[in-house]
Order: structure tokens, then C-alpha cells, then sequence
């Protein structure tokens, strides 16, 4: 897995990519949790997502946001952080423009980061949402949500309820154009401890095998 370190709005971000041989792969960027709360690129469910849509023919890019790791400056309240995304996304495309798929995927606070993401840059064509904190944070940017995706969470989330969660989807399912899949997991709580992290990521791989077969937004 090469370490990478490329250009951030305010330094250096550390990241780990993993490219495929051919030219054309899609690509992918995976999104970690909240840098306070001791979310990093190598937590376990972003590592996790990582190998999947590696695994699954992407070229993937995981990094640490500003101030986490060996990436320069300093916590900036999800402001900074999605400008460390967009930085992210350029980098990879930047090696990758052959690529005609580009997903982006984000655990917790790194799936609200996505989701602004998604708003910024049409090119994106598929997201993963992995226990999206609805209960923290405002989702009312994604009016309309530019392309279709998964929302996943547990069912015994007591960092991010999944009534929140719930709430999210059904504002997202009534717009038109897109399909907002969401999956929810009995038993798993936000971080899909053991045995639930397995059921997550053949949820998550099951859903964008199929969304790449299909051939639309």
C-alpha cells in the first residue's frame, strides 16, 4: 500500500493509494471519522471500505484530514476538511484521467464531508454513506442530491440514531432523477464491530457491483 503525501489547501496531506493496472479503472476516495474523536485513515471501517472498492477493480485513495497523522494544519470544523477532500479528489484525478467512474465514500463525519463533496463535483458518479451522523450535523445542502448512492447503518447506532438516518432518506427519496438505497444492519451499532462489519462491506459491495453494471447516475 504506497504512502502518499500530496499538495492540501493549508500543507501536506498524508494519504495511501492503491492503483489498479488498467488505465480505465474507476476511482475511488474514502473519507475517515471525526479527527477529534480519534478518526484517522487506518480506522477499521475505513480501511475496510477501502479494499472493498479496491478489491472491486478501483483505484482507491485514503488520507488523514489537516492536523490528523502526518497531514499538515489543524482541525477547521468539517470547513477545511472538505477542501482537503476536493484537494483529494484532484490528486487522484490527476493520475487517473481515463477514469469514467469516480465514487466517494465516507464513515461518519467523513460521510457528511462526502456528501458536501458530491454537491461540489458533478463528476461523481456514486456514493457510499456509512453511518452518517443525521443527528449532529445539517444535511439540507443536498437539495437536490446530484447522483444516486447508499446510505448504511446500523440498527443499534447510539452515536447516530437511526431514526435521524431514516428521516435523512425519506427527505432524499422524494427527489426525482435519483435512487437513495439505505440499507440498515440488525444488531450493529455506528462502528459494525465484529460480526457486523463483514455484513456491512458484502452490503456495500453487493451495491456498487450492481450500480456499476448499470451504467447510470
Amino acid at each position: 500500500m504506497p504512502e502518499v503525501i500530496f499538495p492540501g489547501p493549508e500543507g501536506r496531506l498524508e494519504g495511501r493509494y492503491h492503483p489498479q493496472k488498467d488505465r480505465d479503472a474507476p476511482i475511488a476516495i474514502v473519507l475517515h471519522p471525526h479527527p477529534q474523536f480519534g478518526g484517522t485513515m487506518n480506522n477499521k471501517v475505513v480501511y475496510n471500505l477501502h479494499y472493498a472498492f479496491y478489491n472491486m477493480g478501483f483505484t482507491v485513495l485514503r488520507f488523514n484530514f489537516r492536523g490528523v497523522g502526518r497531514s499538515q494544519g489543524e482541525y477547521d470544523q468539517g470547513v477545511g476538511e472538505l477542501s482537503d477532500a476536493a484537494s483529494a479528489l484532484d490528486y487522484l484525478q490527476s493520475m487517473n484521467n481515463n477514469s469514467k467512474h469516480c465514487w466517494v465514500a465516507g464513515f461518519s463525519f467523513g460521510a457528511w464531508i462526502g456528501m458536501q463533496l458530491l454537491m461540489r463535483r458533478p463528476e461523481i458518479t456514486g456514493f457510499v454513506s456509512v453511518s452518517p451522523p443525521a443527528n449532529m450535523y445539517d444535511f439540507s445542502f443536498l437539495a437536490p442530491c446530484p447522483s444516486s448512492g447508499l446510505i448504511i447503518n446500523g440498527k443499534a447506532d447510539r452515536v447516530a440514531p437511526p431514526a435521524d438516518t431514516t428521516a435523512l432518506v425519506n427527505k432524499l427519496h422524494e427527489q426525482k432523477g435519483i435512487t437513495i438505497t439505505h440499507e440498515e444492519i440488525d444488531g450493529s451499532g455506528h462502528f459494525f464491530e465484529e460480526p457486523y462489519m463483514d455484513t456491512m462491506i458484502d452490503n456495500v459491495t453487493g451495491y456498487v457491483k450492481r450500480r456499476l453494471t448499470e451504467n447510470t447516475r
